[in-house]
Formats: C-alpha cells, structure tokens, sequence
C-alpha cells in the first residue's frame, strides 16, 4: 500500500466507519457493522469475556491489524471484566498507513478510555509499554514478520485472522502461511476468522486444527472459528461439511512463502482442473 493512499471513511449499518482499499477493491470491515464485525466474528467467539474472567495475563495475536478494530474491541472487553488484567499485544501489518488514519480521523473513539489513547500510541510508535498493556506492532508482510513470532516461542490465546478475502489477498491464506499462523495458537488457544471459505478451512485443517462456524448477525454466510482442543463447541453442519469435499477446497499455497497473488490463484486454479472431486457448482445445487 503507498504511502501516498487516503482513505475516506465510509459509514456502515450500525453506525461505525471503514475504510475501502483501491488497491484490493473491497472494504476493510463488513457492510452490516465495522464495530459490530469485531465483537460478532472475533471478540465472542474467541471468549474474550470469560478468558478475562479467568486469567491475570492474556495474549493476543492480530493478523492484519488494519484499523485497530478487533484489537480496541478486545481490549474493552477484556478490561470491562478485569481492569487490571495484563494484556500482551502482537499485530502484523504491511504498513502503517492504515492504522495511522484511523487514528487521525478519531475512528477508534466509539472505544472507552483508555483504548483509543493507548491504540494511538500503538500507531505512532508502534510500541506500547504500559501499565496493562505490552504491545507491539510488526510492520511489512505478513509472511515474514510472523516468523518473527515464531522465533520467539510466543503463543496466543487468540488469534484475529483478518486480510482482505482469499481472491484478492490469497497470500495469506495459503496452507503454509496458516500453518505458520497455527504456531503461534497456544494448545488450549482459539483462532477467529470471517471468513468461511472451503480452501481456507482445508489451511486450517492441514495445520492440525480443528474448526467450526462463527454464526452471527449481519453476514449471510458465517465465518470459523479453529482451535486445537475443542470443548463444547458444534462441529460443522452437514451442508459445510460436504463443501470441504468439492473443489472449493482446493487450498491456496505458497511453498516458499514468497510468491506472487496472482501466481498463488494461477496455481490452485490449475489444481482444481485437475481434481477428481465434486464440482462446487453441482454441490451448490443440492443445497439450493
């Protein structure tokens, strides 16, 4: 993303405000709700709520920080439940651009205090070491900067998963990248995302997790929820279940980690022509 890109807020269904990105054509947050998306797809599912309830230091792990939604939501529940619960914050970026507008143009306001104070000092500096909150902002692609992570042996108890849809940013939805990804979800831990695409359940799969759908307001189509160990928590229904096993589930790789979007799609195109299972279309009729 250039340097050179502004963003104009755009407002959503429940009041709150995204951005659109020229560059990957679509909007960073759902129509029906920005706030909304954050604690429907991420902030519930993940029981943010009650990890609070029962830990004095938490960890979270934000892939594609963007706006800073998913983190600010986090942190007030949390916070709302145990004030003074320590909260340890790694998020990846591609740039700082994004995350320095929002904050320009007060879009994390609709927060309590002291979260939008802290997040903005998040984005100028991308460092916070404060009383409660130890954060850090890794900026450049995602691909890299996670191993980063992984050296450390640092492991959350939530993962946000967040990039722009599998067509357009297939990059980070690759079996390799969420295996990197899965490294970093402590064993007892919970990863998020909306999206409920069939190649990006196989990635998740393949990583050793296990997964489920997010079912929420606003979206037509739910979003997974992944975690190793699974305890009270549905498995998929039968209709999402078969999905796994037509072409759709064809997953995107990047075995190296470094190719091109369009040579990852060119790739997986290339295997779904060659796959013996079912056609998705001929799935979706059965279901209509």
């Amino acid at each position: 993303m250039s340097s050179v890109d502004r963003f104009v807020p755009q407002t959503t269904a429940d009041g709150s405000y995204t951005f659109y990105s020229e560059e990957f054509q679509e909007a960073f947050h759902s129509s029906f709700g920005a706030k909304q998306e954050a604690e429907v797809r991420y902030i519930e599912p993940c029981g943010i709520k009650e990890l609070a309830s029962s830990k004095s230091t938490i960890r979270l792990l934000d892939v594609c920080y963007g706006l800073g939604y998913n983190s600010a939501a986090a942190l007030e529940a949390i916070w709302s439940v145990h004030p003074e619960c320590q909260v340890e914050l790694i998020a990846l970026e591609i740039s700082p651009s994004v995350p320095h507008q929002a904050i320009a143009q007060n879009l994390l306001e609709q927060w309590k205090s002291p979260v939008p104070q802290l997040l903005a000092q998040f984005s100028n500096k991308s460092l916070v070491k404060s009383k409660f909150l130890k954060a850090e902002l890794l900026l450049g692609d995602a691909r890299q900067t996670i191993k980063a992570v992984i050296k450390r042996g640092w492991q959350a108890d939530a993962i946000f998963l967040d990039p722009f849809s599998p067509p357009k940013c297939p990059q980070l939805w690759t079996v390799e990248f969420l295996s990197l990804v899965a490294s970093c979800l402590a064993p007892t831990g919970k990863l998020a995302t909306y999206s409920c695409s069939a190649a990006v359940r196989t990635a998740l799969l393949k990583a050793n997790l296990k997964i489920s759908s997010i079912i929420g307001e606003g979206r037509k189509s739910p979003g997974t929820l992944a975690a190793f160990e699974y305890k009270k928590i549905p498995t998929l229904p039968q209709k999402e279940r078969e999905h796994l096993m037509t072409r759709a589930a064809v997953p995107y790789r990047d075995r190296n980690l470094c190719s091109l979007p369009k040579q990852i799609v060119e790739q997986r195109q290339q295997e779904q022509q060659q796959s013996n299972l079912e056609s998705t279309s001929k799935w979706r009729k059965r279901w209509l």
